[in-house]
């Protein structure tokens, strides 16, 4: 074989070995042969909740499953093309063989990153949340700056951004926020970003032009829809109201109508301030509540298969998964992966998808890159 297709064909089998590993073929295999015979049952259609739950997971499974199978067939053909063009001499046919395999293993790319978003929640909405590290101004102005950047992707997608909860910096900035980010495979995609990010630049509040780092954390974690129950006893819950603030116009308000909700057993607090009505907080306060112990769940299962865990911890040095430096050079370097950017205005203004992708992928293979910092 020719060196630039056994590049190729080490490029696809690479990202076919990947989504199996991902997919736990052989289990995948039996599962979709369960969910076939449900199908032909009855009285599965008896319950359209349940129907509904069984045609998503099988649709889901068979476009992963056929997806490999069918690449991994055309990889095959195209071979065989190749090994005929060599054995009788004819360029065309070896060219055209060799032009099958770089367009499949761009396909085999693209649809591993698609077979990496079948988790159980990855098709979900998700809220997305921007939180200040130390720092002050410089801090809140980048956690703006973060929050521009995750609308911006949002919208890149078609997705619709909504924003749930937001506290002002005192002088510029945002102290916090968080996102409902509404679309197809939204929290699949996103999940990804968790972590700190830090930024390297010229302050523009500094009268002497010295060099700033920056710290901002992102937590994201799915919409809990009507198909996964999460049960939560009323009496672990403390609830505040407050009268929303921001940076005017619609996150004005002169009532006592932004909520924020306590789960003592698991310290995690929720807060909303995007409606008028109290109520309407409090039902979407409840919402992220149930979506934030639903993801610490998703999370520690998550944990146990890779036979690691994370945790998130204090936004500062050592815990970043990305630097975006501005000056004295201009580069945008993922801590985990290893992928890079030269250029920062287009990442932050949501150019994030060869990021996510990457990280999607060792997530799954479990691999750790050794990847200095960038300073």
């Amino acid at each position: 074989m020719r060196a630039e297709g056994q590049a190729h064909i080490d490029n696809i089998e690479a990202a076919l070995a990947l989504v199996r590993k991902f997919l736990d073929w052989d289990r995948a295999l039996r599962r979709l042969d369960e969910l076939n015979a449900r199908v032909e049952d009855p009285k599965l259609w008896d319950s359209p909740k349940d129907a509904e739950a069984v045609m998503r997971e099988r649709r889901r499974l068979e476009a992963a499953i056929g997806a490999v199978t069918q690449i991994g067939a055309e990889m095959r053909d195209a071979v065989e093309f190749i090994e005929l063009g060599d054995a009788e001499g004819d360029e065309g046919i070896a060219a055209d063989g060799l032009a099958s395999l770089a367009a499949l293993a761009k396909r085999a790319e693209a649809d591993k990153v698609q077979a990496l978003l079948a988790g159980e929640a990855d098709g979900n909405d998700a809220y997305l949340e921007v939180h200040a590290g130390a720092g002050g101004t410089e801090s809140q102005d980048w956690a703006e700056m973060l929050q521009r950047m995750y609308s911006r992707w949002g919208e890149r997608h078609g997705y619709k951004v909504d924003l749930v909860d937001y506290h002002a910096g005192e002088q510029a900035g945002i102290k916090s926020a968080t996102l409902l980010i509404k679309g197809e495979n939204a929290y699949g995609y996103a999940k990804t970003e968790s972590g700190v990010h830090r930024l390297v630049r010229i302050s523009p509040y500094d009268s002497s032009a010295r060099r700033h780092t920056s710290f901002s954390s992102i937590w994201v974690y799915p919409v809990v829809d009507d198909n996964i129950e999460v049960e939560i006893n009323p009496a672990d819950l403390k609830i505040d109201t407050y009268r929303a603030s921001g940076a005017g116009g619609q996150h004005v308000n002169t009532t006592d109508s932004a909520v924020r909700i306590t789960h003592v057993p698991t310290g995690i607090i929720v807060a909303s301030q995007n409606d008028r009505s109290q109520h309407k907080n409090r039902a979407t306060c409840m919402n992220m509540l149930k979506a934030r112990i639903y993801e610490a769940e998703l999370a520690r299962r998550e944990a146990t298969a890779l036979g690691e865990y994370n945790a998130k911890t204090e936004i500062g040095w050592g815990h970043q998964i990305r630097s975006y430096v501005l000056q004295p050079y201009q580069l945008v370097k993922d801590l985990r992966t290893g992928v890079t950017s030269t250029a920062p205005d287009d990442v932050l203004d949501g150019a994030l998808d060869p990021f996510m992708a990457a990280a999607l992928s060792q997530r799954v293979s479990g691999e750790k890159l050794a990847v200095e910092d960038v300073d």
